[in-house]
């Protein structure tokens, strides 16, 4: 993981890269057009994604956290090219077509692509088709990519449904979801979005819905696969315990803007940015023992409608002053040891 203040100058000098550079985001920009019709012209946006860098090595994870609203899942479908961006580029190191950038790929391309970037969603309830049985949602990518004959296709899904726990395979291949649970189609939608191979993987959040008790079940079993198949993933979550088990590398987002990223243990532990104070001061402790000062922000989250372009925190932030308001939005800094934050105060 890497960010800077200019998006063609992604180093961090004091770190030695091992891994080669599998994503790289330079100035990524996703805006939805409000109050338009078919004959008249938008007149004003939703800034969903504004200015985003940054990258993710071979074989290491990226946690995006924030709150509702902040940009994370329009981030990951970014990625996934499931939306097209605004601006910016999408640059991922394929091992056949070389350093391919996924904002200008189309048709055929993009198609061959797909092998090599999937998502897993949130809502294991609605990202299945009720009406395909497991083994057709699971061999729909082979099929689509016109992978193998029938047979090796069976045979791969059956691999696939005994690798992510739902054994034996073949009393689960032509069951249907509404007779698994919410945990099984989880481990349905992980096996089918490692059918192909893929070097990546954007999972949106995907034990947000699950119960308790089967959570850790499945983030242990994603990162058994990440190592076995040698992917890395952008997890989305809103709970930094769960980006903290899952990620070398977390990222911060709010309204659009990425304001704090360097390592896990660092962020949690010294948090600069006065969001990423709110927001791990707002973790429960366990032990009744214990006290956390609590960092108190002003009011609620701001509408990311045409957002004017001085500090997208500035209303809620305790450290603001004039400079902030007669400033444009500051870039992400390195303020030592590759530890980035968007902030003229810190």
């Amino acid at each position: 993981m890497k960010a800077t203040v200019d998006s063609t100058e992604l180093h961090r000098p004091d770190k030695v890269n091992i891994n080669p550079c599998l994503v790289r985001v330079e100035g990524l920009k996703k805006h939805f057009p409000v109050g338009g019709g078919i004959f008249r012209r938008a007149r004003s946006h939703i800034y969903a994604v504004d200015g985003v860098n940054f990258e993710i090595e071979k074989g290491e994870s990226l946690g995006l956290v924030g709150e509702s609203g902040c940009g994370k899942t329009t981030t990951g479908k970014l990625l996934a090219r499931l939306h097209d961006p605004t601006e910016g580029h999408i640059f991922v190191n394929d091992t056949e077509l070389g350093e391919v950038d996924l904002a200008e790929l189309a048709g055929r391309q993009l198609k061959t692509f797909r092998r090599r970037v999937q998502m897993i969603f949130q809502d294991p309830y609605e990202s299945l088709n009720p009406r395909r049985t497991i083994f057709d949602t699971v061999v729909e990518p082979l099929a689509v990519q016109g992978i193998g004959d029938l047979k090796e296709r069976e045979e791969r899904v059956m691999e696939l449904l005994n690798l992510v726990g739902l054994t034996p395979a073949d009393t689960f291949m032509f069951r249907f979801p509404h007779e698994l649970s919410g945990g099984q189609r989880q481990r349905v939608a992980i096996a089918r979005a490692l059918i192909i191979n893929p070097a990546f993987i954007v999972a949106d959040e995907p034990t947000s819905m699950l119960d308790v008790s089967i959570r850790i079940g499945v983030m242990q079993l994603m990162q058994e696969l990440a190592d076995r198949f040698d992917v890395s993933y952008l997890y989305i979550t809103h709970d930094l315990a769960v980006a903290r088990y899952m990620c070398q590398d977390i990222a911060v987002m709010y309204l659009g803007k990425m304001v704090e990223m360097t390592e896990t243990e660092e962020l949690l532990s010294h948090p600069l940015h006065p969001y990423t104070q709110a927001l791990i001061s707002a973790v429960p402790i366990p032990d009744p023992r214990l006290e956390r000062e609590i960092i108190e922000i002003k009011g609620g989250i701001a509408q990311p409608i045409d957002p004017p372009a001085r500090c997208r925190f500035y209303d809620r932030c305790p450290l603001a002053d004039a400079y902030c308001y007669d400033h444009d939005h500051p870039s992400l800094e390195d303020k030592g040891g590759g530890h980035f934050v968007a902030c003229y105060k810190v």
